[in-house]
């Protein structure tokens, strides 16, 4: 899947999902498009890798 994103010079590109991560935790990117609207890197929240808690609550998907 590609992603657009535009960088901080103003140049857009299409980039593959799999690198948006590195992009936006590297700052190469200064904004890019998801199905409802742009997204600015530093003002709009972002799901980070690794920033996510442990889930701590009773497994549920164990089959019984």
């Amino acid at each position: 899947m590609l992603i657009r994103v535009q960088y901080p010079d103003g140049r857009y590109d299409y980039v593959k999902h799999t690198r948006l991560d590195d992009l936006i935790d590297s700052v190469q990117i200064s904004r890019f498009l998801r199905s409802s609207g742009w997204v600015v890197i530093g003002e709009d929240p972002v799901r980070r890798r690794g920033n996510r808690a442990p889930y701590v609550g009773p497994e549920r998907r164990l089959a019984a």
